[in-house]
C-alpha cells in the first residue's frame, strides 16, 4: 500500500511540476516572509524570552525587594505586589510588547501612532541613557567587589590596617547598668531596659571597607576629590563588556544572555540553600515572609504605593526597553504570552531572592546576637555592607563572595544590554541605510560615551552622584511617561484600534478576551499611577546619602534633570504644531491622528487594513471622489 501510494506522489510530482514549485514557495514565503532581513529579528523565541527576562530581572529585585517585603509586613507585602503586578505591571508589559512588535521600531518612531506625543519617546531614550552611566557604575562597584573576593581572608572581614579607631567587629550597643556601659549585655541573660540602650559610634569592617577603600568617600556632594582609579578601571571592564556583547546587535547579545539570564538563577539557588542550613537562617526567613508577616499593614497607603512603585522599577515600564526588545520579535509572535512569562518570572526572581537574602542575614543577626531588624538595609547597603559582612562570617568566604557578586555583574549586564539597545536602535530607526551596517561602530561609540560620562561618578564624591541620578532620573519620569502611553495609545489613538493591530498579530478574540484588558488600559492602570504620583509628591523628602545631606544646589540639579528628560514633550508638540498646516484646530487635530508612516514594518503583514489606509491617503491627495466598494467596507469595519 504505501509503494502504491508513494508510486502515485511520484507520478503526481513529475506531471505537475508548475503546482508543486509553487506550494513550496509559498512555504518558504511563509516561513521567511516573517522576518525583517534588513533590520533583523531574534534567531529564536527562547533568545527573546531570554533578553526580556534579563532586562526586567535587575538589581532592584536582589537589594530592594526584600527590603520592602520586611518593611512592609513581610509575606503580607506579597498581596499588594501580586495585586499591583496583575493591575498594572501586566497590562502595561503587554501594551509595550505589543506597541514594539507591531511596528517594529524603538521607541521614538512607535510614537508615529501619536505624533503629538513623539517627545515622549526622545524623552524615553534620554531616561535610559542617563540611567545607562549611573547603572555602568553600579556595575563596576560588583567588578571592583568581585575582585576583592580573590583574597583570603575578605578584606572587609575584620579591622585590618586600614581602618580607623571607630572600627569593630562587635555590635555598637552597650547597656548602661548602674552608670556604667556594659557590652554583649544581652549573652549575660541580662534584660536592658529600652532607656538605658546605648548606641555606639561605631562601625563593622565591611561598612568602612565600603567608605573608605572601595568608594574612598568624601565629607559631602561638594568635595569632588580625584577619580578613585580602580573603580574607574572596573568602569572601563564594564563598557568593554557590554559593548563586545552588543557589537553584532542582538545577533551576538542574543547568545551572551543563555549564560548571564541563567547564572544568576543558579547563584541564588545555591546561597538560598547554603544559607538555610546556617544557624538563624530561620530567624531571617520569619522576618522576610514568616510569622513575623503583619496583615495590619494592608491598611496603610504606604505599603501599596511601595508595592506599586516596585512592580513598575522592577519591569523597567516607561524606559523604551520593553518596545525595543519586541520590536525585533517575529510580527506574528504572541506578545501577551511572552508578556505573562516574563512578568511572572520576574515576580518570582524577587521572591526567591529574599529568600536566599535573608536566611543569610539571619545568619549574621544570631552571630551578632542582634534582632533581624538592626542588620537589615535596602539599596548599596544591602548589596555592599550588610551581605558581604555576612558572607565573610562563612566558611569558604572568598568563594561565597565572589559568587554574589558575579551574579550582581552579570544582572547588570543583562539590564545594560537592553539599555544600550534601546540607544542604537533609535539611531539606526532614524536613518536605517546609513547606519544599519554601522552597528558595531555605534555601539563602540555608546561604550566610550558611557565610560567617559560615568567617570565622574567614580571620584570620590561620586556616590552622591550616583545616589542623587537614582532619586531623581530613575522616579518620576518614568510614572509620567508610563501615563503618557495610556494617554496616548489608549485614548488618542484609541484601545479600539490598538486592539485591532494586536490581532492582527495574535489572531481574532472575542470581546470577552479584551474586557479585562480594556478595563485595565481604560480604568485601572491610569488610576494607579496618577494616585501613585501624587502619593509621591505630597510625601516626598529630599534624598540624602546616609547622614549627609545634599546642599541646595545639588537639589536644584536634580530637578533639573527631570525637567531636562521632560521638556522635550512639550517643545517637539510645539515644534510640529508650527510645521503642520490648517488652522490650529486642524493641526491638533491632524497631530492626534495617525501618521502615513504607522503601519506593520514588512508589507506582507499590512494587510487589508494597512493597504487600504494607504489607498484612502492616496486618494484624498489625488481628490479622487469615487472610493471602491471593497475598500468602503474595511473602512466601516474599521470605525
Amino acid at each position: 500500500m504505501r509503494e502504491y501510494r508513494w508510486n502515485n506522489w511520484k507520478d503526481f510530482i513529475s506531471s505537475n511540476p508548475a503546482v508543486v514549485d509553487q506550494t513550496l514557495q509559498q512555504n518558504v514565503d511563509v516561513d521567511e516572509g516573517d522576518k525583517s532581513t534588513d533590520r533583523g529579528n531574534w534567531a529564536s523565541k527562547k533568545e527573546y524570552i531570554l533578553s526580556t527576562i534579563g532586562y526586567a530581572v535587575g538589581l532592584g529585585n536582589i537589594w530592594r525587594f526584600p527590603y520592602l517585603a520586611y518593611k512592609n509586613g513581610g509575606g503580607a507585602f506579597l498581596i499588594p505586589y501580586f495585586v499591583m503586578l496583575v493591575l498594572a505591571g501586566i497590562p502595561f508589559y503587554f501594551l509595550e510588547s505589543a506597541l514594539g512588535q507591531f511596528c517594529s521600531q524603538g521607541p521614538i518612531h512607535v510614537w508615529r501612532a501619536v505624533p503629538i506625543l513623539q517627545g515622549a519617546g526622545i524623552a524615553m531614550v534620554i531616561l535610559t541613557f542617563m540611567l545607562s552611566i549611573y547603572y555602568n557604575v553600579i556595575m563596576a562597584y560588583s567588578a571592583y567587589y568581585m575582585f576583592a573576593s580573590f583574597q583570603s581572608p575578605l578584606p572587609w572581614s575584620d579591622c585590618f590596617s586600614w581602618t580607623n579607631s571607630s572600627c569593630s567587629n562587635a555590635p555598637g550597643v552597650y547597656c548602661n547598668i548602674s552608670g556604667a556601659l556594659v557590652a554583649n549585655w544581652s549573652q549575660a541573660n541580662m534584660t536592658c531596659p529600652s532607656s538605658d540602650v546605648i548606641l555606639a559610634p561605631v562601625q563593622s569592617p565591611s561598612e568602612q571597607y565600603w567608605d573608605r577603600v572601595a568608594l574612598q568617600r568624601s565629607a559631602s556632594i561638594d568635595e569632588t576629590g580625584p577619580i578613585v582609579w580602580h573603580l574607574a578601571l572596573c568602569l572601563l571592564l564594564s563598557s568593554i563588556l557590554v559593548g563586545a556583547a552588543l557589537i553584532k546587535g542582538i545577533k551576538s547579545s542574543g547568545k551572551v544572555v543563555y549564560f548571564t539570564a541563567t547564572f544568576p538563577y543558579v547563584v541564588l539557588v545555591i546561597l538560598l540553600i547554603r544559607g538555610v542550613t546556617l544557624e538563624g537562617a530561620r530567624d531571617g526567613i520569619q522576618f522576610y515572609i514568616g510569622s513575623e508577616s503583619n496583615l495590619t499593614k494592608l491598611a496603610e497607603a504606604q505599603v501599596w504605593k511601595d508595592a506599586a512603585t516596585q512592580t513598575f522599577f522592577s519591569l523597567s515600564i516607561g524606559w523604551g526597553g520593553v518596545i525595543t526588545l519586541a520590536s525585533y520579535s517575529k510580527f506574528h509572535n504572541n506578545a501577551l504570552m511572552d508578556s505573562l512569562i516574563v512578568t511572572l518570572t520576574n515576580a518570582g526572581t524577587s521572591v526567591l531572592a529574599g529568600f536566599s537574602i535573608f536566611s543569610i542575614l539571619g545568619h549574621i543577626a544570631h552571630v551578632y546576637k542582634m534582632p533581624v531588624g538592626e542588620v537589615v538595609k535596602e539599596g548599596f547597603g544591602l548589596a555592599f555592607i550588610a551581605y558581604p559582612d555576612a558572607l565573610s562570617k562563612l566558611p569558604g568566604s572568598p568563594i561565597w563572595s565572589f559568587l554574589f557578586f558575579f551574579m550582581l555583574l552579570t544582572v547588570g549586564l543583562d539590564s545594560q544590554f537592553g539599555a544600550v539597545e534601546v540607544i542604537t536602535t533609535c539611531l539606526i530607526d532614524s536613518s536605517p541605510k546609513r547606519l544599519t551596517s554601522k552597528h558595531g561602530t555605534l555601539t563602540i561609540l555608546i561604550s566610550v560615551l558611557l565610560f567617559l560620562l560615568g567617570l565622574p561618578y567614580v571620584t570620590q564624591a561620586g556616590i552622591y552622584w550616583v545616589t542623587l541620578v537614582d532619586q531623581f532620573v530613575a522616579g518620576w519620569v518614568m510614572l509620567i511617561l508610563a501615563l503618557l502611553e495610556i494617554i496616548g495609545f489608549i485614548y488618542i489613538y484609541g484601545g479600539n484600534s490598538f486592539i485591532m493591530d494586536v490581532e492582527m498579530m495574535i489572531g481574532k478574540k472575542s470581546w470577552s478576551y479584551w474586557f479585562w484588558w480594556r478595563t485595565c488600559w481604560f480604568i485601572i492602570s491610569p488610576c494607579v499611577i496618577v494616585v501613585i504620583l501624587i502619593w509621591s509628591l505630597m510625601t516626598f523628602i529630599p534624598p540624602t546619602y546616609g547622614t549627609v545631606q545634599y546642599p541646595a544646589w545639588a537639589l536644584a540639579l536634580g530637578w533639573c534633570m527631570e525637567a531636562f528628560i521632560l521638556l522635550w514633550i512639550p517643545l517637539i508638540a510645539l515644534y510640529k504644531l508650527i510645521r503642520a498646516e490648517g488652522t490650529l484646530w486642524e493641526r491638533v487635530k491632524s497631530l492626534c491622528s495617525a501618521s502615513e508612516h504607522w503601519h506593520p514594518y514588512l508589507d506582507i503583514h499590512r494587510g487589508e487594513r494597512y493597504a487600504e489606509e494607504h489607498c484612502r491617503r492616496r486618494r484624498s491627495s489625488s481628490n479622487l471622489n469615487k472610493p471602491e466598494p471593497s475598500l468602503n467596507v474595511i473602512s466601516s469595519s474599521k470605525f
